[in-house]
């Protein structure tokens, strides 16, 4: 058994103490021991000199408090029509958007999309992300957007194009530039 804990004298004796129960905390309520599938306690195995080895057999699970998902999937926009709607409803809760416009043939695009699917995770509540696959969509769509290279990432407030960041460089330097134009507009 592997297991990250802050002293694992504890731990060790916390497992021979409580082997009896089901289940047991440590470290404050941040590390959960309980019960594996293929049962609690002391497993026998033999080793090459015939002697017998005892396992501890446990299913380790950490938690946090915290409910916020660590990646929310950006939403696909097909059309014009499909953006206009978008456009009205974030009207209407006075929230911005932030469009992804990339192609699936863009290997900086397909790079980015799960990075910004983590930075939407940060901004859950207060920014919606949506992206547009410039190869699957009306070329109208795309000239509204005024897209002229990928990855594209703008962001959209009271129906209105307010600022973007073209990708073509670092990662890390395209979420900065992106956390910087949320800031701005939130």
């Amino acid at each position: 058994m592997s297991v990250l804990a802050a002293n694992s004298h504890i731990l060790c004796r916390e497992m021979h103490h409580r082997e009896h129960q089901q289940q047991f905390w440590i470290s404050g309520g941040s590390l959960l021991l309980r019960k594996a599938s293929s049962g609690f306690g002391l497993l026998n195995r033999n080793r090459d000199d015939g002697k017998k080895m005892l396992k501890w057999d446990f299913k380790v699970e950490a938690f946090w408090n915290d409910s916020r998902p660590t990646v929310v999937e950006l939403e696909a926009i097909n059309d014009c029509d499909h953006f206009d709607q978008i456009l009205r409803h974030a009207q209407e809760q006075s929230q911005p958007i932030i469009i992804d416009w990339m192609a699936a043939w863009c290997r900086k695009c397909i790079y980015l999309k799960p990075k910004l699917e983590k930075l939407a995770a940060e901004y859950d509540t207060k920014v919606k992300f949506y992206y547009v696959d410039v190869n699957k969509v009306p070329q109208a769509l795309v000239k509204r957007g005024n897209i002229s290279k990928m990855p594209t990432i703008q962001i959209w407030k009271d129906g209105e194009f307010k600022a973007e960041v073209i990708g073509g460089h670092q990662a890390w330097l395209v979420l900065d530039e992106v956390r910087e134009m949320i800031q701005k507009f939130v």
